[in-house]
Parts: C-alpha cells; sequence; structure tokens
C-alpha cells in the first residue's frame, strides 16, 4: 500500500508511519516540522491551514506521490486548553480539513480522519456509543473544530463519494510523546514530574478518562487502512481506545509505582473545555476491525515510563 499520513512528525504519525514501514508499505508525510523521532519517513514540510486553489496531484506547490491508495489525516492542533485560550487555532484545525478533504476529491482517494472523544462533550451523561454524539453539547474551540471536521467529511461522502473511516481516539499514550514543550501531554508531564520529585497538579478529582496505548491505536488504524485500501467497507465514525477508565489520580499512582517513588499530588478543579468522564463503548470497533487492544493502563505506563525515561537519559539537545 502508499499511504499519505498528515502530521506525520506528531506521536501516532510517527507510530503509524513506522508500523507501515516495518511491513513494506510505502509511507509519505507531511507535517509543518521536521520529525524530531526518525529520518525514516519521507516528510515534506508544509503548513496545511493555508489557503489553496489547485488541489491535482498536490496541495499548493507540492507534489504529492502518485498511485496512492489511503490518505490519513493526523494534522492538527490538538490541545484542548491550548485552543480555549487561542481558538483561531481551531479555525486553523477546520481549514486542514477541508484542504485535505479537496485534496482527497480531486484525487478520488479514501480518508481516515482522528476525530476525538471531545466531541462527545462533558458528559454527566455517560453517552459514547457513536451515533448517540449530541452536537448541542461542544464544549470547547477544541472539540468544535473536530465537530466540524466531522461533518465536512459526512458531507463530502453525501456530496462526492467519498470513502471515509473516521476514528475517536481517547488519550493515546506512549513512544513519540515526551515533546512537552511543544504540545504538553499528561502523563510524559507526570512522568517528568514524579520522576524529578516534583507535585503534580491533578486538574479534576473525581475525572475520569480512558488511556490507549499507542500500539492499540495503531493497530486499530492500520485495521482501517487495510479495509479503505482493499475496498471494503466504508463510511463508519468508530471509537478506538482501551474502553476502560482510571482517574488521574490512579494515573499518577501507576507512574509513581513504575519509577518507585510515591507522588506528591495536588489537586485543583477541572480546567474549562476538558472532559471530565469518558469511556468508551469499543464494540463497534471489535465488531468491524476485529479490534481487540492488549494493553491495560497497568502495563502500559511502565512501558511509557521506561521509554521516556531512556529517551530523556540519552537525549542531547543539539
Amino acid at each position: 500500500m502508499r499511504v499519505l499520513i498528515t502530521g506525520s512528525s506528531g506521536q501516532i504519525g510517527t507510530n503509524l508511519a513506522l508500523h507501515l514501514l516495518e511491513r513494506g508499505h510505502a509511507v509519505f508525510g507531511v507535517d509543518v516540522r521536521p520529525n524530531p523521532w526518525t529520518t525514516a519517513i519521507p516528510t515534506l514540510l508544509q503548513d496545511l491551514s493555508a489557503p489553496f486553489a489547485d488541489f491535482r496531484g498536490g496541495l499548493g506547490h507540492v507534489p504529492y506521490p502518485p498511485n496512492l491508495d489511503v490518505v490519513v489525516h493526523f494534522a492538527a492542533h490538538a490541545k484542548v486548553h491550548d485552543l480555549v485560550q487561542q481558538p483561531s487555532r481551531a479555525l486553523e484545525n477546520v481549514v486542514m480539513t477541508f484542504n485535505v478533504l479537496e485534496f482527497c476529491r480531486h484525487n478520488h482517494l479514501p480518508l481516515i480522519f482522528s476525530s476525538s472523544r471531545e466531541v462527545y462533550g462533558d458528559i454527566h451523561r455517560y453517552i459514547t456509543e457513536e451515533s448517540y454524539a449530541d452536537f448541542a453539547y461542544t464544549e470547547s474551540p477544541y472539540s468544535a473544530s473536530k465537530i466540524s471536521g466531522e461533518a465536512l467529511i459526512y458531507a463530502y461522502a453525501q456530496c462526492y463519494g467519498l470513502r471515509y473511516l473516521v476514528f475517536r481516539f481517547s488519550n493515546v499514550y506512549g513512544r513519540y510523546d515526551v515533546d512537552i514543550e511543544r504540545m504538553e501531554r499528561v502523563i510524559p508531564l507526570f512522568i517528568r514530574q514524579i520522576g524529578r520529585g516534583k507535585p503534580i497538579t491533578i486538574y479534576g478529582e473525581n475525572k475520569v478518562l480512558d488511556f490507549t496505548y499507542v500500539d492499540d491505536c495503531v493497530a486499530g488504524v492500520f485495521a482501517g487502512i487495510e479495509l479503505l485500501a482493499g475496498g471494503g467497507g466504508a463510511n463508519q465514525t468508530i471509537n478506538l481506545a482501551y474502553g476502560q477508565g482510571h482517574t488521574l489520580i490512579a494515573l499518577a499512582g501507576y507512574i509513581g509505582e513504575a519509577l518507585g517513588v510515591t507522588p506528591r499530588l495536588s489537586v485543583e478543579p477541572s480546567r474549562v473545555g476538558e472532559v471530565t468522564h469518558y469511556v468508551a463503548n469499543i464494540g463497534k470497533a471489535r465488531a468491524l476491525l476485529s479490534y481487540d487492544p492488549q494493553v491495560p493502563l497497568s502495563q502500559g505506563i511502565p512501558r511509557a515510563v521506561a521509554w521516556a525515561t531512556s529517551y530523556w537519559r540519552d537525549y542531547t539537545p543539539g
């Protein structure tokens, strides 16, 4: 297969691209920045939020390889609280998705889109079955950008015959997620702070989230790529997570256990725009993709801690 991945320098994009390359598939990346983790992924540097006019064979002035099978669209500003503070970045997310959709439309390509559990809103309702998402409960500019992206995809499917899969991810963690200065993520942040003996702040004492180890996420996306590339069932929206909830306090406990230290915690109220309860219904992923996540949080955290501490120990800024 020949797969184009936008956001190929990010955590999921890097893991997916390497997974594909290891299996003999051709991968082409596009990102606004060089990949900080590997030189194995051929990457075109381009800002997908720029306005484009000609989508035949490329975006802007950069041609993409011919005979692609699938486009995987991961590129986005993905930190919820940052987009609360800078809502213009949510609009850039929508523009990126529009540009990728136009590329797919003009080149007759199927699309995989990375959406988010955030589209379900904040959830004292505890609804996570895909068809029951009520977009009236949008909680943040980030979730609105993902809802808008989904709406555009559904419209392109109706108007232009686009074949697609939408995956709603939930708190993916693991390799290649420790670039905290660029985008702060809770698990690598907690690993670094707890490992240094510094206190951490829990935003939401009773917050429960569904954490997905990156290998499980990649396995689900890869199954979707094979399905679309093979001409199989398309036009589905699918939760991709582990299917089990944990509090942030329990998460900190797992990290402390893996590091051999007792975390120092303080608890604050949840921040504006953040979901406070989400446990995914993954029945659809199991049925359509034979998705079977293998790594519970209790096993994934020691792996994430080992990778992060090894990286920070060996990394020397250049």
